[in-house]
């Protein structure tokens, strides 16, 4: 009889070496030690500490950050969480601040979910479905049906969905913009397919370059690659760039020629500084209007989400896509495999009703809802200003202006010294310099080599939600005492 001890059945060389290959940094290290900090600080046992906050400036948490909720969104949202509420209108109206609209929505909602604790139809619930597509058509000024929507579990599920059914086999390739939200690689190593990488042009503020597209899609055909879809994040993360309508309109001509599914990320639409959004579904209808019939079998898949714009509700997990042009059977398998995960949370979905129907002007709840919406964004992009003339007076820091989205992606040019220095940690130049700017100011950002960036730049991402703009000046004493240290 053996008297050897027990072991475990996994251990790290056993298990999926495709999990194991995936990164995803706006989480990684530097989030880690962040969080320790964090703690740290919280303990009371931080006498050590050069700075007395953590700046979370690493990830796109709006509400983490003190963006308040919207009011009328949390207000509907807790009359579903509690119906019992409901038999008390006159309480909720006259001494809690409860509006009419709020009661006439919380109770339309419940009549399409019955329960928020209940499952919905795999594809979300109907009525729903049915407000999201109206909101595309008032968006876009063209028609979009509620079979065609899937709410979804934030957008990430939505990617998630999409690139599991494209990824056919090994060789499949997905065209993604470098730099990159890591959602992207990260799925697609999980799923053993090939990233096939097309740079942006930091020069034109990060707009696509066609030319980099095609050498990138020619290159991937070479190596035997099946290139089946093309990302495009609009507005960008981690860039905040804003694509403009020639710049969509050549994404889709491309697309068409090629045959690939165009998989359109604008979690960010309601983010934007300069110009306007222009969503992937008009600019594809403007084209489809202009030459009948020739782009009428091109594949779109648009997401959209209830974590970013002025609605932050992240931790709520609501979101959807929309299939333009999808064969049915392709369409039917689709829906097969978001029924796998039964539904996205029922919560969730009420609230991307609400954030595509929100209150309108004349209704109880709008000046409310207008004075926070209006609120949030002015503030981000009073923040982002900030931030913009921060980077704008450091030594080695180049900086596009804030066009959207809830980042700024600088370049940095470190000293050949700090350059050794990072080899000697075992660490990339722009890490090692993020690591010492939380170090030394508690401010976490992300080095642009978690999102992907041309051979011989340094880049980092910072979000501007963090309240307030002192923290900006943590940064620049930082900057010019590292700059100091390490110059020749």
């Amino acid at each position: 009889m053996s008297t050897s001890q027990p072991r475990r059945a996994l251990n790290i060389d056993n298990i999926n070496p495709h999990v194991k290959a995936a990164q995803y940094a706006v989480r990684g290290e530097l989030a880690v030690r962040s969080e320790e900090y964090r703690a740290t600080l919280a303990s009371g046992e931080a006498k050590n500490l050069p700075f007395d906050t953590v700046i979370a400036a690493n990830i796109g948490n709006p509400q983490q950050l003190d963006q308040k909720p919207i009011t009328f969104f949390r207000q509907v949202a807790s009359l579903l969480e509690n119906p019992l509420l409901l038999e008390h209108e006159d309480v909720l109206i006259n001494s809690l601040g409860y509006k009419s609209d709020v009661v006439a929505r919380a109770k339309w909602l419940l009549d399409e979910v019955k329960s928020v604790g209940a499952y919905s139809q795999s594809q979300g619930a109907p009525g729903i479905r049915e407000s999201v597509a109206k909101f595309i058509e008032r968006r876009d000024g063209y028609a979009a049906s509620a079979k065609d929507i899937y709410l979804s579990n934030g957008a990430s599920s939505g990617v998630n969905t999409l690139l599991h059914v494209i990824a056919a086999k090994p060789e499949t390739g997905i065209l993604v913009p470098i730099p990159q939200y890591p959602l992207y690689t990260a799925t697609l190593s999980v799923l053993d397919t090939r990233c096939v990488p097309y740079y942006l042009d930091e020069s034109k503020n990060w707009g696509t370059n066609l030319k980099a597209i095609q050498e990138a899609y020619d290159t991937a055909i070479s190596e035997g690659t099946d290139v089946k879809a093309i990302v495009i994040i609009n507005p960008g993360n981690p860039t905040g760039a804003s694509l403009s309508a020639a710049d969509i309109k050549a994404v889709l001509k491309f697309a068409a020629e090629k045959s690939l599914v165009v998989i359109a990320d604008e979690v960010y639409q309601t983010n934007v500084f300069i110009g306007e959004f222009i969503s992937f579904k008009k600019a594809l209808r403007d084209l489809q209007k202009e030459s009948p019939g020739k782009y009428d079998s091109l594949e779109l898949a648009s997401l959209h989400s209830i974590s970013k714009g002025m609605v932050g509700e992240c931790g709520h997990r609501g979101g959807y896509f929309e299939l333009v042009s999808f064969d049915p059977e392709v369409a039917a398998e689709i829906y097969k495999f978001i029924s796998i995960q039964l539904c996205p949370p029922v919560v969730g979905q009420c609230i991307v009703e609400l954030m595509v129907n929100p209150p309108k002007e004349g209704e109880p709840s709008y000046e409310l809802y207008h004075q926070e919406y209006t609120g949030i964004f002015e503030g981000l992009k009073k923040r982002a200003y900030a931030l913009y003339e921060t980077f704008k007076q450091m030594e080695g820091v180049e900086i596009q202006e804030p066009q959207g989205s809830m980042y700024l992606f600088p370049t940095i040019t470190l000293p050949e010294k700090a350059i050794e220095q990072a080899k000697k940690e075992n660490r990339k130049p722009d890490e090692f310099y993020c690591f010492r700017l939380l170090d030394a100011t508690g401010v976490c950002v992300v080095p642009g080599s978690g999102f992907g960036q041309k051979e011989g730049t340094l880049h980092f991402r910072t979000t501007f939600l963090a309240p307030g703009t002192d923290w900006t000046g943590r940064i620049v004493k930082f900057h010019k005492s590292f700059m100091d240290e390490f110059r020749a």
